[in-house]
């Protein structure tokens, strides 16, 4: 069996690195990318199995990165977790409940993650 390639994207960089060490223990290659565009950049690079993506990022946020995906013929089969902050930020941000909800992310993760639970749905969405 291969290993599985992730690819972490958010512009906290201790949570990318926190997200990485935790897959790389699990036997995953991890690639990291620190904002919606090096996300872009990075799925062009190598497709990856699997996209961890932080909502709200500079640059391009992941609400706008996960559609992209989806709407490309290449990469729309590629499952997309979103982690979000989204919930307690809608106050006080731009972002929404509906933006989140229009997506087509294959799961949804809050913040602060539980990297048990992130590990349960990796492993459920990449066999």
């Amino acid at each position: 069996m291969s290993r599985k390639y992730i690819l972490v994207v958010d512009d906290d960089p201790d949570l990318v690195e926190t997200l990485a060490m935790m897959l790389e223990s699990k036997g995953c290659e991890v690639g990291r990318a620190y904002d919606g565009t090096e996300g872009e950049e990075a799925l062009k690079e190598r497709r990856p199995d699997l996209v961890i993506l932080d909502i709200m990022m500079p640059r391009k946020d992941g609400y706008v990165l996960c559609a992209e995906m989806k709407a490309n013929e290449e990469t729309r089969d590629i499952p997309v977790v979103l982690l979000t902050a989204v919930g307690e930020a809608v106050p006080s941000t731009t972002y929404t409940h509906a933006d989140g909800m229009s997506t087509e992310a294959d799961e949804y993760i809050p913040k602060p993650v539980d990297t048990e639970t992130l590990w349960g749905v990796v492993t459920n969405l990449t066999g």
